[in-house]
C-alpha cells in the first residue's frame, strides 16, 4: 500500500504537458509536419505529411517531389509569422507533439485542406473533414497519385495508391521509390541515412567508418540528408562508429 502511495505521489509531481507553457516564436521548417521553434523540435500532431524524399505523380503521370513541395509550401505560407504551439505529448523521438497556430490559423488544418498532409486518423479524427475537402478539390497531392506517408515509410508492392488520377502502369515502381538514388542530389547533401536490423534510422557523415559501405539504392531505408539537423529531425541518430 505504501509503495503504491509513493508511486502515485511521484507521478503527481511530474510536470504535465497539458499545463506546459506554450511554445512561441518563428519556426525553421524541417518537413511538412516537423519544425523547430527556438530549440524545441515540434511534430505537428494529428496529421502526416510526405517525407522530403517522397515522390508523387502529377496529373500527367510525371513524378514530382511532393515531400519537398509540402515543406516549401509550409515555409512560404508561414514565413516571418509567429507560431504558437500547444504541447500535447513527447513522441518516441523526443519531439514535442503539438497543435500549432500561425497568425491565429490552425496550421495543421491548413496543411491538410491544402493537400500537403493527410489526417492521421489513427491518433486523431480532427482533420478528416479537411482531408475530404482537399480530395474533392484535388488540392496538393490529391491532384495526381500518391501513397499515404505512413504507408510509404513501410512500403511494399501491395501498398494502396491514393489520389484523383488513375495511376498508369508501373506507377507502384515510381511511388515506392525515393528521391534518394545512388548519387547525392547535390554536393551539399552527402549525409547517408539507412535503417538497421532493429528498424532504427542511422545517419553516416562522409567521415564515418561505414560511409563507403552504405549503398544508396532507390529502396526502403536509404536516403540522403543535407545536414545533421535534417537527419535528426527525421528521427535518425548518428552511427556509433
Amino acid at each position: 500500500m505504501l509503495r503504491k502511495f509513493l508511486i502515485a505521489l511521484s507521478l503527481f509531481g511530474l510536470p504535465s504537458l497539458a499545463h506546459a507553457a506554450d511554445i512561441t516564436g518563428t519556426a525553421k521548417i524541417r518537413d511538412g509536419d516537423s519544425v523547430m521553434v527556438g530549440n524545441t523540435r515540434i511534430r505537428l500532431g494529428g496529421i502526416d505529411a510526405p517525407q522530403v524524399d517522397q515522390l508523387c505523380l502529377n496529373t500527367k503521370s510525371e513524378r514530382w517531389t511532393c515531400g519537398v513541395a509540402a515543406r516549401d509550401e509550409l515555409a512560404k505560407h508561414t514565413e516571418g509569422k509567429t507560431w504558437v504551439c500547444h504541447a500535447r505529448s513527447i513522441d518516441r523521438r523526443g519531439r514535442t507533439v503539438a497543435r500549432c497556430e500561425v497568425g491565429g490559423e490552425d496550421i495543421q488544418k491548413w496543411l491538410v485542406r491544402s493537400g500537403w498532409a493527410l489526417a492521421y486518423t489513427r491518433l486523431s479524427k480532427d482533420y478528416e473533414a479537411d482531408e475530404a475537402a482537399a480530395r474533392e478539390a484535388k488540392a496538393g497531392m490529391w491532384q495526381g497519385a500518391f501513397i499515404a506517408p505512413w504507408d510509404w515509410r513501410v512500403r511494399n508492392k501491395k501498398t494502396a495508391i491514393l489520389g484523383a488520377t488513375k495511376p498508369p502502369e508501373g506507377a507502384h515502381a515510381v511511388l515506392l521509390a525515393s528521391a534518394s538514388g545512388p548519387v547525392a542530389p547535390s554536393p551539399d547533401c552527402t549525409i547517408k541515412g539507412n535503417v538497421n536490423s532493429s528498424g532504427e534510422c542511422i545517419y553516416h557523415k562522409p567521415t564515418s567508418r561505414w560511409y563507403a559501405q552504405i549503398k544508396m539504392k532507390i529502396s526502403k531505408g536509404t536516403r540522403w540528408f543535407c545536414s545533421v539537423e535534417e537527419a535528426e529531425a527525421a528521427g535518425c541518430r548518428e552511427t556509433k562508429r
